[in-house]
């Protein structure tokens, strides 16, 4: 498999489940130990990665997504190598995934080791949840070829990768980049180098006050989770959070921040200022034809029956279907 045009620095969980990610979808991938281990300490990390990648691809089977053969065909397409097969394997590679632990140093000597043999034509990206594209791309030999892309675990199953390239990235490569993911079956989105990404900064929100309500006595653990699980979840699973805003109103939104920073007195629950500024506009979202998304020409009527339809096959995976009396 020494062809791969897609490699991952860093044999860990991130980079089993892009190579898995990758495999599943038919394309050869290498996977390089980002550690200078000897021989035997390899060949255990080998032999623990692609264990794992079979469990995971067991899971997939036991659950109908794939037969055996189509397992063994995935397995095949996945080359875990030791650090020392760097330089036999990289310069063919158009695209590499660095993922090794979140510790400046560790990203520096990755990005700087996968650089002396990739070539420069190559794409490079970082899957950082911590450190911006900005204080990485120095760290490149071609910075318009760099930009982080932020895989959700497990990477082989869920859609999104966020992209964050920074101001020099070259278009053209978070261009081909969005494609490649897309032509695997992700779902990509672009963000600025800015703490969080999207879903991270959104999601430590949600964390935060679930613990606080814990905290504060308003609500038992299980009843949050099964409030998040079967009210929350399944309405952001039909919508994504901003259309919930414009849907229901962004007038709703600015009042019921208001209520809640007042009645608990903490300024956390006050709406920005592009909410009362889009109040005063007139932009409330669907039933004015524009909110934070553009609603003009939008056939209420139509799009409601598609939101509902799309509830309803969420409560049906969730096994949580109104009971209808005869």
């Amino acid at each position: 498999m020494t062809s791969a045009k897609v490699a991952a620095l860093g044999a860990g969980r991130m980079g089993r489940g892009i190579a898995l990610a990758f495999a599943c979808a038919g394309q050869d991938i290498v996977l390089i130990d980002a550690k200078d281990r000897g021989q035997a300490d390899f060949a255990k990390l080998q032999d623990t990665a692609m264990r794992d990648i079979g469990e995971q691809l067991g899971a997939l089977v036991d659950l109908g997504l794939l037969g055996e053969a189509a397992k063994s065909r995935i397995v095949a397409r996945i080359e875990v190598v030791p650090r020392a097969a760097a330089a036999d394997r990289l310069p063919q590679v158009e695209l590499l995934f660095e993922g090794v632990p979140e510790i400046m140093e560790a990203k520096a000597q990755a990005l700087a080791f996968a650089c002396r043999f990739l070539p420069q034509q190559a794409v490079v990206a970082s899957t950082s949840s911590t450190f911006l594209s900005t204080a990485l791309a120095g760290m490149v030999t071609v910075p318009q070829r760099f930009l982080n892309a932020h895989w959700l675990n497990p990477a082989h199953l869920i859609p999104l990768v966020e992209l964050s390239p920074h101001p020099d990235t070259a278009p053209e490569v978070t261009r081909s980049l969005q494609e490649m993911l897309e032509r695997i079956g992700k779902v990509t989105v672009l963000c600025g180098p800015f703490p969080g990404y999207i879903v991270p900064r959104l999601q430590v929100v949600l964390m935060n006050e679930a613990a606080r309500m814990i905290e504060e006595g308003v609500a038992t653990a299980e009843d949050i989770d099964r409030a998040t699980r079967f009210g929350f979840g399944l309405r952001y699973a039909a919508m994504g959070v901003v259309e919930f805003i414009d849907v229901g109103g962004n007038d709703i939104l600015y009042y019921a921040s208001r209520y809640l920073s007042e009645a608990l007195d903490d300024q956390r629950y006050a709406s920005p200022e592009i909410v009362a500024r889009y109040m005063r506009e007139g932009r409330n979202g669907l039933r004015d034809g524009k909110g934070f998304h553009d609603w003009s020409g939008t056939d209420a009527g139509a799009y409601r029956r598609t939101s509902t339809a799309r509830i309803v096959d969420l409560l049906r995976i969730a096994d949580k279907l109104p009971v209808f009396a005869d």
